[in-house]
């Protein structure tokens, strides 16, 4: 397993590495900086670079883990990628299902394989489906999440790159904010942030502030109007009462700081 710094989850686990870009929210993927230090490196698991790798050896590592956690599935690749075949998705998918002391966490920027392929296999209740989403242009993501039948369907709004107003949140049941961070960072308004919390809190959605970014991610931090924003969805039934000792999920308080 591979703890993570990531603020939303405990773990990553990456059954496929390696991707491409799709969109602006890839230029600066760290995923692939991270990767390409160690092209070349013979017997390095990047030794290919960021290329698009499947795994099969690590397809049941979650199946030994005894401790219940948040696992992020593949942190440095895209799972709906089309370069990985549907019959790889659903092995991790089975592996998923049949690890049902964990919550896992599925992020993609490929929302259209995501729905084409969801419509033929069951998304097990511990298992979170969500998108990208870093300008406007890109809500349809949103629409083709929105057609997935899962427990929980979430938003990764990071890094977030223009003001996201009337966001399509019916049938959303996480947001996730977070600005760019590392060299060539874009920088990201406050009120684009705030606008983003205020149509969750009216729409009843959990907010996650994640970081403001910037060259320096530890010293922006990410406190907003005074405090952290750590909201996150309840578990699903199985979850919960598997595992106790996930991290506590968040819940609303008061308006305190909030402007």
């Amino acid at each position: 397993m591979n703890r993570t710094a990531i603020e939303w989850t405990d773990v990553t686990w990456n059954p496929v590495t390696g991707c491409t870009e799709v969109s602006p929210g890839c230029d600066h993927c760290y995923a692939r900086t991270f990767a390409r230090r160690w092209e070349g490196v013979a017997g390095h698991p990047y030794e290919r670079g960021f290329s698009v790798t499947l795994r099969p050896e690590r397809l049941e590592q979650p199946l030994h883990w005894k401790r219940p956690m948040r696992v992020f599935v593949n942190s440095m690749s895209d799972l709906f990628h089309a370069a990985v075949p549907e019959e790889f998705i659903r092995a991790v998918f089975a592996t998923m299902g049949s690890a049902p002391l964990h919550q896992f966490q599925v992020l993609t920027k490929r929302a259209e394989r995501l729905e084409r392929v969801a419509r033929r296999l069951m998304v097990p209740d511990n298992v979170w489906v969500g998108v990208s989403v870093e300008t406007p242009v890109y809500y349809s993501r949103i629409r083709h999440l929105q057609r997935v039948d899962a427990e929980i369907r979430f938003l990764s709004c990071e890094p977030l790159l223009a003001a996201l107003d009337d966001l399509p949140l019916h049938g959303i049941g996480w947001v996730i904010v977070g600005g760019e961070s590392g060299a060539g960072a874009r920088r990201m308004e406050a009120g684009w942030v705030r606008s983003i919390r205020q149509q969750c809190r009216s729409a009843d959605i959990p907010f996650f502030f994640k970081q403001w970014g910037g060259l320096n991610k530890k010293r922006t931090g990410r406190m907003l109007d005074g405090r952290t924003w750590d909201e996150m969805p309840a578990p699903s039934t199985d979850a919960e009462r598997l595992a106790p000792q996930c991290r506590p999920v968040a819940t609303r308080t008061s308006d305190r700081g909030e402007k």
